[in-house]
């Protein structure tokens, strides 16, 4: 399978029963109604210097960074003790705040189900207690899968995998899913995600699978203007759907994985050609799973092992 190059742990670095239909479609039909909506398009300074973000980073590794729509919340991944344990420890986890800029207090794991002893990693926070996230875990279409959570406040978490693509019932190829990113635009309901694909253990590209009416999310297709040769990883896709982020160790970069970013004029548009984001966020380490604020004036992501932060200005 192929391997997520961005932290320490082998378990970060290279990660590999039956759910109900009924359940995934019904649970992916009411995010239609709290998905993020299109907003007009807004003009940014450059991302500052990346520093460490504050109250997060362990001894242990830490990877996929994002904060939900709100801000007040961080979710990560990160293989630290006290979480499901083995045989993969790698995890979710979440930290709140009171306010934007304010601490982040004490981590949290999100515990069974959506944890789980296999590995569990890119998580996805939407509206309305909506989380996506990918799995290792069995019974899935092959490797990890993105999988749909709600967290329902009198039942608790709720887990359906997305669907198969070699069946037609979803996007998750046979392969490895990484980095999943809902984004609602004039044309219809998006989900960004990266895979190698039926060719499992190939490169991984940028793919992006079609909501239905019904809340069913249809075959993928390749993003070709974003996907090359090299490993094109972790889509982010700005809420008015005219920025993305992503990594990749194409030629050109400073070494290992690189956070590139594309933009276009509208959302019927195709992407621009990818620019890499340069020495203020890019080092010779690996800069993985870049995620941007609903505001965009933030962008979370991993270097080796640990969650870095840049900012910047509208």
């Amino acid at each position: 399978m192929t391997g997520y190059p961005a932290d320490r742990s082998s378990h970060l670095r290279r990660l590999p029963a039956h759910i109900s239909l009924v359940r995934v479609v019904a649970a992916a039909a009411a995010i239609l109604l709290i998905a993020p909506s299109s907003v007009s398009a807004e003009s940014f300074g450059e991302w500052g210097l990346a520093v460490p973000e504050t109250g997060v980073n362990t001894t242990a590794a830490e990877g996929c960074p994002i904060e939900s729509p709100d801000g007040l919340s961080l979710y990560i991944a990160s293989n630290r003790a006290g979480g499901t344990g083995t045989p993969d420890p790698n995890d979710i986890w979440v930290f709140h705040r009171d306010s934007i800029g304010g601490p982040w207090g004490p981590a949290g794991n999100l515990g069974q189900p959506v944890n789980s002893t296999s590995a569990d990693y890119c998580p996805t926070p939407l509206r309305g207690k909506y989380l996506l996230f990918v799995s290792t875990r069995p019974g899935g279409c092959g490797g990890g899968d993105i999988y749909l959570a709600r967290n329902n406040p009198a039942q608790g978490w709720s887990v359906d995998n997305l669907g198969c693509a070699a069946d037609g019932s979803g996007p998750n190829f046979p392969g490895s899913e990484f980095g999943p990113s809902l984004v609602e635009t004039a044309e219809g309901t998006f989900l960004y995600f990266s895979s190698d694909g039926f060719d499992v253990g190939g490169d991984q590209d940028i793919y992006m699978s079609r909501r239905a009416k019904d809340g069913s999310f249809g075959a993928p297709t390749l993003v070709t203007e974003l996907s090359t040769a090299a490993n094109d990883f972790m889509p982010n896709v700005r809420k008015d759907g005219l920025e993305i982020v992503f990594n990749s160790n194409r030629p050109g970069g400073y070494g290992g994985q690189d956070v590139y970013t594309a933009v276009r004029v509208s959302t019927a548009d195709p992407w621009s050609a990818p620019v890499n984001l340069g020495p203020n966020v890019n080092t010779a380490g690996n800069e993985t799973r870049s995620s941007m604020s609903w505001d965009g004036t933030r962008l979370h992501f991993g270097r080796d092992g640990d969650i870095q932060v840049s900012t910047r200005s509208r």
